[in-house]
């Protein structure tokens, strides 16, 4: 496990410049970093409170605004910093394109495609029933996502059978690690699909499934996760949040921290050894690999309990 930066480098860390050609500033092997064209790291020396010099001798200066980073002025060129997400602890929002009860109109006057071929019987079972191991933050359970709106009605998660028991050969393995499975999201409804699509703009869905094909999720053959740490029971910190839609989501974004970027990794060694695909548009959701064995489903988890 890598070491801790110390607290105050995490307020230099992002993005500056344009979305095209940003420089990313980022910890690596205990020091401050920028990242240019994606692949050249140079490593920053304080020279100063807000002021740093590369190893070749340029400039860096970061500047504030009402006391917080707002940019970078690197050789007499200012770098806006770019907004990428929410502060540590935040949870990302959107600014849904219709109201719930629209949605909710929407979906229940919907349904799931029509899936032609032969499929396995959906065996859907809890996550916890096979590992009690396993943490729960349900985020659609709760106002704490993306949405801001409660989606389900229990706080529970489902896979099919031969996912499920892959998921938890991979806990067995993180816990010799030290860590447990967090666990945000699995199986979830068709119609809560068509919700978040609905809801969310065109520049934006690359992080949400579309209806029309259905999504992973709603045949119970992918998951959204991450760690907690077995000693203190805390999650651990990621380079992003959970369902944030930014750069920060994708899975093998170089910023952040050394232990973010590890932690990140781990989950991801320890999931694809045990057959789950990570999606490079969020750390934090894997497709397990016969997820096409099994049809789109969209009971709520009531009639799943029963």
């Amino acid at each position: 496990l890598p070491p801790a930066p110390p607290p105050a480098w995490h307020e230099y860390l992002g993005e500056y410049g344009t979305a095209l050609d940003p420089i990313v500033v980022l910890e690596h092997d205990a020091t401050l970093n920028l990242l240019t064209a994606g692949v050249t790291l140079h490593p920053l020396m304080h020279g100063g409170t807000d002021t740093m010099r590369t190893a070749d001798g340029g400039l860096a200066v970061f500047r504030r605004t009402g006391g917080k980073i707002s940019a970078l002025e690197l050789d007499n060129a200012v770098l806006g910093r770019r907004p990428l997400g929410p502060d540590d602890g935040n949870v990302f929002r959107i600014t849904p394109l219709h109201t719930m009860a629209e949605l909710e109109r929407m979906a229940a006057a919907a349904a799931p495609p029509v899936e032609n071929g032969d499929f396995s019987e959906s065996d859907l079972v809890e996550l916890q029933s096979l590992d009690p191991s396993i943490h729960y933050d349900i985020r659609y359970a709760t106002t704490s996502n993306f949405m801001g709106a409660v989606f389900y009605s229990q706080a529970r998660a489902f896979l099919q059978r031969p996912a499920a028991e892959a998921l938890v050969r991979a806990g067995a393995a993180l816990r010799k690690r030290g860590y447990g499975l967090l666990i945000h999201d699995a199986y979830r409804p068709w119609y809560v699909t068509k919700m978040f699509w609905d809801a969310t703009p065109d520049s934006l869905r690359k992080f949400v499934a579309n209806p029309a094909t259905g999504s992973r999720h709603n045949r119970g053959a992918a998951v959204d996760l991450s760690l907690y740490d077995l000693r203190t029971g805390e999650p651990v910190t990621m380079v992003s949040g959970y369902d944030e839609f930014s750069p920060r989501a994708y899975a093998d974004y170089a910023g952040g921290t050394s232990r973010q970027r590890w932690r990140r990794a781990l989950l991801r060694t320890a999931l694809e050894a045990e057959g789950f695909t990570v999606n490079p548009n969020e750390w934090w959701h894997f497709d397990y690999r016969d997820w096409r064995r099994y049809r789109i489903g969209t009971e709520r988890f009531e009639q799943l309990a029963r």
